[in-house]
């Protein structure tokens, strides 16, 4: 089996999901440094869930059941993300409940489907 397959990933926080795809091999950190540049919060004062369980830096994706066949671009793994508060700790989990599912990035849809972003 070719190594590093694609896991693709929900990660959210507050109101706010970030859609990204990795590696099996990816570890933790890596994952933060992506998503760093899409927050521009510093991986050091990111922590990641998956099911309430904090994941470590070292560890990778894999480690955590996230694999190319659960973590699929047309249902992503979900992660939870939470900051670091000025005064040191984590923030608790704050996730908006998902009214309906959000809507998946172009790339991650199976049909082609056109949107007009042009409108703003």
């Amino acid at each position: 089996m070719a190594q590093g397959m694609c896991v693709y990933l929900m990660i959210r926080r507050k109101k706010t999901t970030i859609f990204t795809d990795a590696k099996e091999t990816t570890n933790v950190s890596e994952l933060k440094k992506i998503i760093q540049g899409i927050t521009k919060v510093a991986p050091e004062n990111q922590r990641l869930l998956k099911e309430d369980r904090v994941m470590e830096d070292s560890r990778c994706l894999a480690d955590y059941g996230l694999i190319s066949t659960t973590a699929r671009a047309q249902s992503p793994a979900s992660l939870t993300l939470t900051y670091r508060l000025d005064n040191g700790d984590f923030e608790s989990v704050d996730v908006t409940p998902l009214s309906s599912p959000p809507e998946l990035p172009d790339v991650m849809k199976g049909q082609e489907t056109t949107h007009d972003t042009s409108a703003n």
